[in-house]
């Protein structure tokens, strides 16, 4: 079932709870599996467009990405800002291509040179593309989702998307949630959704479907991304460096190939991880070198699936202190 949005309309927080949470013109809600046939679907002219996917940090949209495309794209972890730049992800199915934008995670600590430039990204991308996803998680509206809200364009449709339904005890909790967020902005639609648990995930590219033009396909059905592989095996390091480290260290870490050479199914890669402190050197190389060698073997197994062949590893650290105040440095560096 889904329910088409109409007219924005300011509710009253002074109605009753069920007239002030009748959000049914634009919640789409989760269809039980013998109520949806695919033969069904008029899927009507192929369609292709841009997706931002935005949000303050750790609000799951890189997994959330992931579990559209099926596979390991952008990398995650449980702490804030793991992404860093700007991502497309393309999904294709038989009558649209998904191009999906992922984006850092708004930022509002820790304001040095490369948050200034990772913030920039986000704001250049709500520009460019043709639709907005803001992805929130079932929290209370608070002033970090202000500052993002106040960033999304009045003259694109964007998309509320509820993460972590799974972590809701009562589902009934996400309706004053939604009404809170809804009397801020203009939402064309309400989708609740668990990446995690691959909920709601049709329903959402459903929605979103209808509000991309009306195009020929940019990229071809087998491409995942524009990256190149260089890009990707650097962040699968960084990913590793997010996990595997304390709270602080991973903010001060980048990530270099410094020599990528591919010999028929082999692929030899050398990677320099840099610290911002010499202090900080040991912490990532550990004792008698351990961590490294988890970090390296690690990214190692993750490059092996993504590529699709094996994978020759070595990894260093280096030292350049202040490189996330350095812009040379940040642009040096990709970001």
């Amino acid at each position: 079932m889904m329910i088409k949005k109409a007219k924005p309309e300011v509710m009253d927080p002074a109605k009753s709870s069920t007239e002030a949470l009748d959000l049914n013109d634009k919640l789409v809600v989760e269809l039980d599996a013998d109520e949806y046939d695919e033969d069904d679907v008029d899927s009507g002219p192929f369609r292709c467009g841009t997706i931002a996917i935005v949000g303050r940090p750790n609000v799951g949209k890189s997994t959330l990405l992931n579990h559209i495309l099926g596979l390991k794209l952008s990398i995650t972890s449980r702490k804030a800002q793991t992404t860093r730049h700007r991502l497309l992800g393309i999904h294709t199915t038989d009558d649209t291509q998904f191009l999906f934008v992922d984006t850092p995670g708004f930022q509002q600590k820790h304001i040095n040179n490369l948050n200034k430039s990772l913030n920039k990204t986000v704001t250049q991308v709500l520009t460019e593309v043709n639709l907005v996803m803001f992805v929130i998680e079932p929290m209370k509206l608070g002033d970090a989702d202000r500052k993002v809200l106040a960033l999304l364009p009045k003259n694109k449709p964007v998309i509320l998307v509820v993460n972590k339904l799974d972590l809701m005890g009562d589902k009934g909790n996400v309706l004053p949630l939604i009404q809170d967020f809804d009397l801020e902005f203009p939402f064309v639609d309400i989708v609740p959704v668990s990446a995690k648990k691959t909920l709601n995930i049709d329903e959402l590219l459903s929605t979103i479907r209808k509000y991309l033009p009306e195009q020929s396909a940019i990229y071809g059905a087998d491409e995942l991304t524009d990256k190149n592989e260089r890009f990707l095996a650097a962040e699968l390091v960084r990913e590793k460096i997010f996990r595997l480290l304390g709270d602080e260290i991973p903010y001060s870490v980048a990530v270099e190939i410094e020599k990528f050479e591919v010999d028929g199914n082999l692929r030899r890669i050398f990677v320099a991880i840099i610290v911002d402190k010499e202090s900080q050197k040991p912490m990532i190389i550990g004792k008698g070198g351990e961590k490294l060698k988890q970090i390296s073997t690690e990214a190692r197994q993750d490059m092996e699936k993504l590529f699709d062949g094996k994978v020759y590893l070595e990894t260093w650290v280096k030292v350049k202190s202040g490189w996330a105040d350095d812009s040379r440095a940040i642009k040096s560096l990709g970001y």
